[in-house]
């Protein structure tokens, strides 16, 4: 073979050679890239899962302390029931026991509470009840007064301290007077409690009219509050609520407890031509309510006797704060056991006057230092219906919850009057109501003085202190 054919022939091998290392070479590059991506994978797959572990023990922290804030949050579940007292009234029954009355309608109205609360929420366990009533007692008695339904400021605040005292979260506030008063206070505790996780169930209770209405919609629009807001209807919810029955919220009433009936008012009766230059403009509209009667005249020189005429606003005998101690009678009359009877026939009716002193003032003519405090206390807690005793008549012979049929000597007739005489009078010392058996002035303040021991807790007005006695004319009713 030729020389030339040899050196082809290696050419040829040689150009194999470089051909195969070239191969190998690119196979070796290729496992290195592979190696370097998987070493990528491993280190990512380290990471996830060191990650993944991370996040689970994170989890589980968040899983515990979500289980500690739930049990925080359901540690004392409440309800909470706020009320507009003008709007939603206590039952006329209640409020004539005073303050019995008052600790019977809580006690009433935690069992209708608890009873629906039971049913509406099922899964919450003995939730606490809460109770917030707001309202301007001097607007009720005047509600009272207009419907000529007998109450007295005395017995509304005995009312208010049993109510306060039978629950530890029943509670009844006296806003005072002004306009919306205690509409402010109801939206303010309203936003309050509406985002209080503890609170399961906020009812609302308040009179028909577009402020609550406006109100309420601007508190909860937006947002659905069905399952916690629920409304609480004494007379039935006008037309201002009718967004809240097409929302379908819940709406109440608690018929064992409030009125479902308006008070009211009634119509004054028309005084007669003889008298209607006589008769004041402004007389009390329990007037017509109750008929004309005859009392015994008193006599301004006997010590104990039939009352003077006073005037009516309650039957209730009890007076707090009855003032400082008071000196005993040493020439007390025997006390006989009668009842005094007042006589109905017109023409024994003697000429009927109001005395009042060179100012104009009206003077009630009681000698309140010579009761004897022990017999006064006594008779106080008798409950005495003061329209039987003193007028001789009273309007809810039917339903009045206090005593008609104790007999009564002249003495203890002197005394209630004197009882009656300590609840102020809201026509004060202008009135002119000859059978008003209530006080137009202070019966502790002596003339001249314009305060008494008592200072500004004293029931009667800045006014009613320091009057002169002395009886210089009398008004001829």
């Amino acid at each position: 073979m030729a020389t030339q054919a040899y050196l082809e022939r290696y050419r040829q091998l040689s150009a194999l050679d470089q051909q195969k290392n070239d191969f190998i070479e690119e196979l070796l590059q290729r496992v290195t890239a592979l190696e370097n991506s998987f070493q990528q994978e491993k280190l990512d797959h380290e990471r996830e899962t060191r990650f993944n572990r991370e996040v689970q023990v994170h989890e589980m922290e968040l899983m515990d302390q979500i289980s500690v804030v739930k049990k925080m949050m359901d540690r004392e579940p409440f309800v909470v029931l706020l009320l507009d007292g003008e709007g939603i009234i206590f039952k006329d029954e209640f409020l004539q026991l005073g303050e019995q009355g008052g600790r019977n309608a809580a006690k009433q109205l935690w069992k209708s509470l608890q009873s629906y609360v039971t049913t509406i929420l099922s899964t919450i366990t003995e939730p606490k009840i809460m109770t917030k009533i707001y309202l301007n007692v001097k607007g009720l008695m005047e509600t009272y007064a207009r419907g000529g339904i007998i109450l007295e400021t005395s017995t509304i605040s005995e009312f208010i301290r049993g109510f306060n005292e039978s629950a530890s979260f029943f509670e009844i506030v006296d806003v005072g007077t002004g306009k919306n008063k205690a509409h402010d206070k109801i939206k303010e505790a309203f936003k309050l409690y509406l985002y209080n996780c503890h609170c399961h169930q906020l009812f609302l209770g308040c009179p028909s009219n577009e402020e609550y209405a406006r109100s309420l919609t601007e508190l909860i629009s937006g947002a659905n509050y069905k399952g916690r807001v629920s409304l609480v209807e004494g007379l039935p919810l006008e037309k201002e609520f009718d967004y809240f029955r097409e929302q379908d919220y819940r709406i109440t009433q608690f018929p064992d407890v409030f009125r479902t009936t308006k008070i009211a008012p009634i119509t004054l009766t028309t005084p007669s031509a003889a008298n209607a230059s006589s008769a004041p403009s402004w007389a009390a509209p329990w007037k017509s309510a109750i008929p004309s009667r005859t009392l015994l005249t008193p006599s301004p020189t006997q010590q104990f006797q039939t009352p003077a005429p006073l005037s009516r606003t309650s039957t209730s005998t009890s007076v707090s704060n009855l003032g400082a101690p008071l000196a005993p009678v040493t020439n007390k009359p025997e006390s006989s056991d009668f009842q005094v009877v007042r006589s109905k026939v017109p023409g024994a009716t003697p000429p009927k006057t109001v005395e009042r002193n060179k100012y104009g003032q009206r003077v009630d003519r009681l000698d309140f230092k010579s009761i004897p405090r022990d017999d006064l206390n006594k008779l106080k807690k008798l409950k005495l219906c003061n329209y039987h005793f003193l007028l001789g008549e009273c309007p809810n012979e039917e339903n009045c919850y206090h005593d008609h049929d104790r007999k009564l000597s002249r003495q203890d007739l002197h005394i209630l009057s004197a009882i009656a005489r300590m609840t102020p009078c809201r026509f004060g010392l202008e009135c002119d109501d000859v059978e008003c058996i209530y006080g137009h002035r202070c019966p502790q303040s002596e003339p001249g003085k314009k305060t008494c021991f008592r200072g500004d807790s004293c029931r009667f007005e800045p006014v009613a202190h320091g009057i002169d006695t002395n009886i210089v004319k009398v008004t001829k009713i």
